[in-house]
């Protein structure tokens, strides 16, 4: 199978279903924006030099992010029996790693920056992207039915990726840095 068919060429593409859309549509935008979240993941991973749950979790994560993206491909009101479905248990699995990472760091009483190290900073630029692509699908709920799940997962998502900052940060001995007004 060749990696290009030249199908896209003219700026469409095709959903799961068979319907052709502009690539400028919200919803390609939208699972496009988890794509990628799943990149900046991979460099997180790739700075990532701790063996513990967070990199296995890690892993997980980017699986979900596919199916998220599956699930966002999909032409409205399509189902199909392959297209993975998120449950909630998929959402306590962040929760869980949230909490033990919590467990571990000084309450926060101030904002802090996204800064630190190279880790940290691929962190929160996950947390930014995973919010930008919770607003997309927010907006493309607006306009057709998606699954409630996909929008608590990513805003779940976002909160994991502020928490695996702090973690990351101390697990590398650096100080959060305060925001100053």
């Amino acid at each position: 199978m060749k990696i290009y068919t030249k199908s896209g060429d003219a700026g469409q593409t095709s959903l799961v279903g068979g319907k052709k859309v502009s690539k400028a549509t919200l919803k390609i935008d939208a699972y496009g924006t988890v794509d990628e979240l799943n990149s900046f993941i991979g460099l997180v991973k790739a700075h990532y030099i701790f063996e513990d749950e967070e990199a296995t979790r890690l892993n997980r994560i980017q699986h979900i992010l596919f199916n998220i993206g599956s699930i966002l491909a999909t032409e409205s009101g399509k189902v199909n029996s392959f297209i993975p479905h998120l449950e909630e248990k998929d959402i306590l699995f962040l929760e869980i790693g949230i909490d033990a990472m919590d467990s571990k760091l000084k309450p926060l009483q101030f904002f802090i920056l996204p800064a630190g190290t190279s880790l940290i900073a691929y962190c929160h630029v996950c947390r930014t992207v995973c919010r930008r692509a919770e607003r997309l699908v927010v907006a493309l709920g607006e306009e057709e039915k998606v699954d409630v799940l996909v929008q608590k997962y990513l805003n779940r998502l976002s909160d994991y990726f502020f928490t695996l900052a702090r973690y990351a940060a101390l697990l590398q001995g650096v100080e959060d840095v305060a925001w100053e007004k």
